[in-house]
C-alpha cells in the first residue's frame, strides 16, 4: 500500500486517504500536513508516474520519451509500467516497438503479458519471433496474450517445435476466453479471435451468440457489422450498425463504421454526418479525420486540408495521411506548405516513393529546377524502387535536362 498522496488529489482529482476521513478539509490542507510530517517528498515519484499515465490517456505524446524511459528503468513500478505499455501503442511512434521487444523479456510476467498484447500491432519478423517464444513462457497469462496476438498474423512458417508450442498456447487462450460461457463477453471475445483470423462466418456466429445474451452489446454489434461487411453482406452490416446507434447514438466506433459503409454506398452526406460524429466523440480518431478529408476534398478543399492535418498529426506513423495532406495542400495552391510536409515525410519514411514524385513536381511548378533534380536523384537511389516509378522519374529527369538545354540555346 502507498502512503496518502493528497498532491495527486490536487493535480488529478483522485481520492486520497486523508480526506476520506477528514471530509471537512481540503486536499491542500492534507498536502500541507503530510509535508509537515514528512520532510522527504515521497509524493514526487507518485506524481511523476501519474503524470505520465495522465498524458498517455490524453494522447499527449510530448512526454512519450519519458514514458518509454520509465517502462525500461530499473526502478519502474510494474503496475504503472504495464499501464503505460497498454497506452503508448496508440501514439503510433516507431520508438515504441523496441521498448515492447525489450519488455516482453522483463522479469515481471504482468509486463511481459502487456508487451505481448501490444506487439500484435507491430507486424515484423522480430515481433513474431518474440511472440512465438512467449507462447512457451512459464506464466499462463503471458502465453495466452502471446497466442491472442499471433492470431492476427495468419499462417506462420513455424518449426514443428514452435508449432506445437503455439498450438498449445492457442488452446489455453481459447479455454480462457470460454471459461465463463454464460457471459456474453466470452462469446464476444471469441468472435474477435475469429475476426482476427479472418474466419468471418465463425466470428458472426460468436457475435450473434453474444447478442442473444446481451442485445445491447454495442461492441458486439459493431464488430458483427465489420464481419458482415468483410463478407460483402452490407445490408446486414447496416442493420447491425443501426441497432448499435439506437443504443449509443454517439458511439465513435459505430459512427465511424457506418460512415465508411455509407461512403462505400456513395451516400456521402450520410457518410460525412457519421464521420463527424465519430470524430467529435473521439477527437484523436485519425481514420475518421482522414476519410472526412477525402470526402470533402472535391467541394470543400479548405475543410479537407484541415481534416487531413488532424489525421497526420494524430497518426504520424501513417505516411499516407501526411502524403494526402500534402497532395491537397498543393491542389489548394499552398506549394510551400506541401513541400514542408513532404520533406518531413521523406526524412521519416525514405522509401515512400510517391512523396518524391509529388515533391519534385511541386519544385518544378515553383521553377526550382535544382531542387526538383535533387529530389528525383534521391528517389532513384531508393532501394527496391518499382519499375513504374523508375520510368516516371527518368522521364521527369529527361524533361528537366531538355528544358535546361533549350534555355542554354536561347
Amino acid at each position: 500500500m502507498l502512503p496518502p498522496t493528497p498532491a495527486a488529489a490536487i493535480a488529478f482529482k483522485s481520492p486520497n486517504a486523508c480526506n476520506a476521513c477528514h471530509e471537512d478539509k481540503t486536499p491542500q490542507w492534507a498536502d500541507e500536513m503530510v509535508r509537515t510530517w514528512r520532510k522527504r517528498d515521497y509524493q514526487a515519484p507518485v506524481l511523476h508516474r501519474a503524470g505520465l499515465i495522465d498524458a498517455a490517456r490524453k494522447r499527449d505524446w510530448r512526454r512519450l520519451p519519458e514514458m518509454l524511459d520509465y517502462v525500461t528503468s530499473k526502478d519502474r513500478d510494474e503496475i504503472f509500467a504495464t499501464s503505460l505499455l497498454r497506452l503508448v501503442p496508440a501514439s503510433g511512434d516507431p520508438k515504441v516497438a523496441p521498448v515492447l521487444l525489450k519488455a516482453i523479456k522483463d522479469p515481471s510476467p504482468l509486463i511481459r503479458s502487456a508487451a505481448a498484447a501490444a506487439l500484435q500491432n507491430v507486424p515484423t519478423e522480430e515481433s513474431v519471433l518474440a511472440l512465438v517464444a512467449a507462447t512457451g513462457d512459464d506464466y499462463l497469462l503471458v502465453r495466452v496474450r502471446a497466442a491472442a496476438a499471433l492470431a492476427a498474423f495468419g499462417n506462420l512458417p513455424l518449426t514443428e517445435a514452435d508449432k506445437t508450442r503455439v498450438e498449445a498456447a492457442n488452446k489455453e487462450y481459447l479455454a480462457s476466453i470460454m471459461s465463463r460461457p454464460d457471459q456474453w463477453d466470452s462469446h464476444y471475445n471469441l468472435g474477435n479471435y475469429y475476426l482476427d483470423r479472418r474466419d468471418f462466418k465463425q466470428a458472426v456466429a460468436s457475435y450473434e451468440k453474444a447478442l442473444q445474451m446481451e442485445p445491447r452489446g454495442v461492441l458486439a454489434l459493431v464488430n458483427n457489422a465489420m464481419a458482415y461487411a468483410r463478407m460483402g453482406e452490407n445490408i446486414k452490416a447496416d442493420e447491425a450498425l443501426k441497432e448499435a446507434l439506437k443504443i449509443a447514438p454517439d458511439n465513435a466506433a459505430a459512427n465511424f463504421n457506418m460512415g465508411l459503409l455509407k461512403a462505400e454506398e456513395k451516400d456521402l452526406v450520410a457518410a460525412e454526418k457519421h464521420l463527424r460524429t465519430a470524430l467529435k466523440a473521439d477527437p484523436q480518431m485519425a481514420q475518421a479525420a482522414y476519410n472526412l478529408c477525402v470526402i470533402l476534398a472535391k467541394n470543400r478543399l479548405d475543410e479537407a486540408v484541415d481534416f487531413c492535418r488532424k489525421a497526420a498529426e494524430a497518426r504520424p506513423d501513417m505516411p499516407r495521411y501526411a502524403f494526402t495532406l500534402a497532395f491537397y495542400q498543393q491542389r489548394k495552391g499552398d506549394l510551400a506548405g506541401a513541400a514542408t510536409v513532404l520533406d518531413s515525410l521523406i526524412a521519416k519514411y525514405p522509401a515512400y516513393v510517391d512523396a518524391y514524385v509529388l515533391l519534385g513536381g511541386i519544385y518544378e511548378k515553383q521553377g526550382d529546377r535544382a531542387k526538383a533534380e535533387g529530389v528525383y536523384h534521391k528517389a532513384m537511389k531508393v532501394e527496391g524502387l518499382p519499375e513504374q516509378y523508375k520510368v516516371r522519374i527518368k522521364a521527369r529527369q529527361e524533361a528537366l535536362k531538355g528544358a535546361s538545354t533549350d534555355e542554354k540555346r536561347k
